[in-house]
């Protein structure tokens, strides 16, 4: 099965940085961000308006370069995760992960036996349309599946350390405008609060070795974060880049012409 890049990049103990997708759905999109250098990608299912179909054409365009496609599901449901993987994805983003009973049942969904109860699907899009020899492929698909339980909420952070510790957890991702309105401080991401909530869980990551994960708003913001301890970025979304792009070429040729 195609290699995962993310993993590549933190074996090498480098920062794996990525990308997210939520609005465009192009052919041409995966080639555009292989170009740009990008290490992995974030299919957003949860807040973008992509059908399944829509994921597994995303996916399969990404199949074709080295960047290691990742999606966010809606909810930490079993249908929601095999179905994914099932498209290829090499991973899976769980939104607002409260407890380590639902990280489990994640992990359960995301592996197959031993590890987890994820059913066995071959022939497909997951084996490249290939056959395999299928206690090779459950094997090279256990260890190469990432999964990444995102803490948005004060409780999530209260039991992140039972989170971060569950086997088969790959990276906790701080969704930090989930996490301000939990806490009830939106969008106050220099309030101690947030900041000590923040310090809680990189130190739960660190202890348990698994990745850290934020999306920063500008480059400041990623040295603050980077400094604090995490290690793993997204480069903004696709509606941000585009517009903010967009608003300043255009902004730009108004200003010869006046």
């Amino acid at each position: 099965m195609k290699a995962n890049r993310f993993k590549d990049v933190r074996a090498a103990g480098q920062v794996p940085v990525g990308h997210m997708l939520s609005e465009f759905s192009s052919r041409g999109v995966a080639r555009m961000l292989d170009v740009a250098g990008v290490d992995f990608v974030l299919i957003d299912s949860e807040h973008g308006a992509y059908t399944p179909a829509e994921v597994a054409d995303l996916v399969a365009w990404f199949a074709a370069t080295p960047i290691a496609p990742f999606v966010r599901i809606p909810q930490p449901d079993y249908h929601f995760i095999a179905r994914t993987l099932d498209a290829g994805a090499l991973g899976i983003m769980v939104p607002n992960v409260p407890n380590a009973a639902t990280a489990l049942a994640i992990v359960r969904a995301a592996k197959y036996a031993p590890v987890g109860t994820r059913g066995v699907f071959l022939g497909g899009a997951n084996t490249e349309y290939r056959n395999v020899v299928p206690a090779e492929f459950v094997k090279a698909a256990n260890d190469t599946t990432t999964v990444i339980c995102m803490i948005e909420s004060g409780e999530g952070v209260a039991n992140v350390e039972e989170i971060a510790a569950t086997p088969g957890v790959d990276v906790l991702w701080v969704g930090h405008f989930d996490l301000t309105v939990s806490l009830g401080i939106p969008a106050q991401f220099d309030n101690p609060i947030f900041l000590d909530a923040l310090r809680a869980v990189i130190a739960a990551a660190n202890k348990h070795n698994v990745g850290i994960g934020m999306q920063p708003a500008n480059l400041s913001q990623a040295k603050e974060w980077l400094a604090m301890g995490v290690n793993i970025l997204s480069y903004s979304g696709d509606i941000a880049v585009y517009t903010a792009a967009l608003t300043a070429g255009v902004a730009s040729f108004r200003d010869l012409s006046r």
